[in-house]
């Protein structure tokens, strides 16, 4: 099959019904159906042959791949990339956007096209050589007028000294009297030198404030324009399910706390291949999301790698085009229970195994935070000290009051707990040891998702060792020096990191049966009795 009607591609082999999944793949927690794994390859063989977008796809872009069924029970895969490719949303191989606004006359590009202008003429005006020389003179006026009124404080100043001095020695009323109007005309004749600069300053402010306001009143203009724009195209992105029900962006997301769509909503390719999938009746079987080219700025992206769905742009959008599908769900792997280390009346040391969370979270997983109040009942209070992410296993610390735990807390606030951490890296790495410095915050539209950001992030430091170098991998031991979200997986996978993932790291590089990160050494002061506390637990790994 190809099928010249619609933009479905055949598997280079014959596909048996035995191949195919029982159930729709969870976009959002997957591993790659074989299917989608040949699929992506085929389109990587496709994008060879175009070389005119290859220096576009080196600098990075996300593609997807979608199994379908057609009402003939054949099987073929549809194919799509996000966002635009060589300044177009609509090639052949790959299907069609959602709403397609970059058609001649459509009414995005006739307003795109009016915005422009306004940038246009907003460049214009901030560029006039009139506006540049406003905005100089404007400037010199004030620093001429600081200067001299400067020199004219330091000379009232200095008057005033010197009469102080006089008083010192005369008891002439005469004297004494001309010397408070002197103090008198002294202050005036400043109070009206300032007036006078003020009002230069004024007017030559006048001068420069006749072009920005100009400017504003067009920025204004064009914020309202420009975010009327937004919501009238989401307006037009019209979603299918998978039960025939349609709703737009907007209708989408007004139930979700951010209520208006993200930019680039609906131009994803997951969105993409289900809406063609079910405008023409083809039946989704499996679908994958992989990167193709360099990591984006601040992300952390593979080559070849793959990807689940965001959550910020594609989560509200996805959960609705797939009802109707029968969709397996993530299923919570069993985990084996922590075990104590050491335990007195304050506190104790636990390991925690991979697969379960610290604190209780939204859903049934197990819990540290659980486990511990059922496995030291008679204390006090029973509080989880710090955090590791639920695939991270190994050293973590429960305090059984409210005193220790705060103890506690405070030398975490204050960096004197010494923390290691055993890592296996999916890779190789360059140097033996070093420091990673480099700053981090939340992804807002692809949480859990860390992104580098050395001007918004928050500072992060990492200092590693290379303990062992094997054919496949790098045995690594971490001593992180902050404790940011995702810290160590993010400086181990991120470019201007070690530029090799954590083996395991389904977020930041290739899922496979569990993250290879333990927390294998602790080093902390005893709340009660100041002593210093010293624990380690291998991995294994």
């Amino acid at each position: 099959m190809p099928h010249s009607e619609i933009r479905l591609h055949g598997f280079d082999t014959n596909v048996d019904a035995a191949d195919l999944p029982d159930r729709f793949n969870d976009p959002f927690d997957y591993e790659p159906h074989p299917l989608c794994v040949a699929a992506a390859g085929m389109v990587r063989s496709y994008m060879k042959t175009r070389s005119e977008w290859g220096d576009e796809i080196a600098a990075g872009k996300m593609f997807g791949v979608l199994v379908v069924r057609d009402a003939e029970d054949r099987i073929g895969f549809l194919a799509a990339f996000s966002g635009n490719l060589a300044g177009d949303n609509d090639h052949p191989y790959f299907v069609p956007p959602v709403y397609d606004m970059l058609r001649p006359g459509d009414f995005f590009r006739r307003e795109e096209a009016e915005i422009s202008e306004i940038n246009r003429r907003i460049s214009e005006l901030e560029s006039a050589p009139e506006r540049i020389a406003a905005i100089r003179y404007a400037a010199e006026i004030g620093e001429l007028a600081a200067a001299e009124l400067a020199r004219a404080k330091e000379t009232l100043n200095g008057n005033k000294a010197r009469r102080a001095e006089r008083r010192l020695h005369t008891d002439d009323p005469a004297e004494l009297d001309a010397m408070i109007r002197e103090s008198q005309y002294q202050k005036a004749e400043y109070r009206r030198l300032k007036q006078l600069w003020d009002k230069r300053i004024s007017d030559a402010r006048a001068a420069a404030d006749i072009s920005e306001k100009r400017i504003s009143a067009l920025r204004a203009e064009r914020k309202r324009r420009s975010e009327a724009l937004q919501m009238r195209l989401f307006e037009h992105f019209v979603i299918m399910n998978a039960r025939g029900m349609t709703k737009n962006l907007c209708e989408i997301f007004a139930p979700t706390p951010q209520r208006t769509p993200p930019a680039g909503a609906g131009e994803c390719a997951a969105p993409k291949l289900l809406q063609y999938a079910y405008a023409n009746r083809l039946q989704p079987v499996a679908m994958a999301e992989f990167w193709l080219g360099r990591s984006p700025v601040g992300e952390i992206r593979h080559e070849g790698c793959y990807y689940p769905a965001c959550r910020g742009k594609c989560g509200p959008i996805l959960a609705f085009m797939l009802d109707g599908l029968d969709v397996e769900r993530h299923r919570q792997r069993e985990t084996p229970s922590p075990t104590v280390i050491y335990e007195d009346d304050s506190l104790a040391v636990i390991n925690k195994p991979a697969g379960m969370l610290s604190v209780k979270g939204k859903g049934s997983a197990p819990s540290v935070e659980e486990w511990a109040r059922q496995r030291f009942r008679n204390a006090e209070r029973t509080m989880v000290v710090h955090r590791l992410d639920m695939e991270t296993s190994g050293i973590i610390l429960v305090a059984k009051d409210l005193d220790t735990y705060r103890k506690l807390q405070s030398q975490f606030h204050d960096r004197t707990i010494v923390k290691r951490y055993e890592a296996l890296l999916d890779g190789p790495v360059a140097a033996d040891s070093g420091r990673i410095e480099l700053a981090l915050r939340p992804d807002p539209l692809d949480r859990p998702r860390q992104i580098a950001d050395p001007e918004h992030g928050k500072q992060a430091v990492t200092e590693y060792r290379v303990t062992e170098r094997r054919a496949e991998v790098t045995a690594v031991e971490f001593t992180p020096r902050t404790g940011r979200t995702h810290q160590l997986r993010v400086h181990s996978a991120h470019p201007l990191g070690l530029g090799t993932p954590i083996a395991g790291d389904a977020l930041y590089g290739h899922p496979s049966s569990r993250l290879f990160l333990h927390a294998s050494h602790i080093e902390f002061r005893h709340p009660a009795t100041g002593e210093t506390m010293v624990f380690d637990c291998e991995s294994g790994f």
